[in-house]
């Protein structure tokens, strides 16, 4: 079985959803065979590195609501993760450009290590989600990175490049070809799709049919 994912860094639900996903296959005893590709897509590309915006503020512009709403809208965001053991502070996160995170999940692929990956991408979640360090900021991703392994210098050497930007693009576009509806997707041999942060249930409803189907 394989299974590639279409998700961002700044995606809530993508975490959520690979969390419930990599507990599943953990559940089935599949997880160490069962390649997870991680397929980049920005939410939004046009972030910028930098910002002066709250979460709160950004959230309120881009869905148009209020700041009141926005917080509402954040807090009951917060409570769907933690609900599946997931504490997140959405509120305190950094609404910033993706871009350079995608481009060291690609580095890591390149690395051929699958451990390291799964390593690499819910580290990068939790730096966005919980330690609330800007994903754009060289330093918090260079530390985040040699917390796993990662040499320092060839992180850096990753990072002051536009090295594995053509892989993210490429990514995106594979998304928009086949009419992706919203992240995350998941998509289980090239065949049996999962959209959105499902419930635990449904992941592992979906991976025991497929794996039966593929006996």
């Amino acid at each position: 079985m394989e299974i590639q994912y279409w998700a961002d860094i700044a995606c809530p639900y993508c975490y959520m959803g690979i969390t419930q996903l990599q507990r599943a296959l953990k559940e089935l005893k599949i997880a160490d065979q069962t390649p997870l590709k991680f397929m980049s897509f920005q939410l939004d590309p046009t972030l910028p590195t930098t910002t002066d915006l709250s979460m709160t503020e950004y959230y309120a512009k881009t869905h148009q609501l209020t700041k009141q709403e926005a917080a509402t809208q954040i807090q009951k965001i917060d409570q769907l993760a933690a609900d599946i053991d997931l504490p997140i502070k959405m509120e305190n996160a950094i609404p910033v450009n993706t871009l350079t995170a995608h481009r060291l999940i690609k580095y890591i692929e390149s690395l051929n290590d699958q451990a390291l990956l799964n390593k690499a991408v819910k580290r990068l979640y939790q730096l966005y989600f919980n330690d609330n360090e800007s994903i754009a900021d060289y330093e918090a991703l260079t530390g985040a990175m040699n917390e796993i392994g990662l040499p320092v210098a060839d992180v850096k050497k990753v990072l002051e490049s536009n090295q594995y930007e053509d892989e993210v693009r490429k990514n995106e576009q594979r998304a928009f070809m086949i009419g992706m509806p919203s992240a995350p997707l998941f998509v289980i041999n090239n065949k049996y799709s999962i959209t959105g942060a499902q419930p635990y249930e449904v992941f592992l409803e979906a991976l025991k049919k497929v794996k039966n189907i593929t006996k």
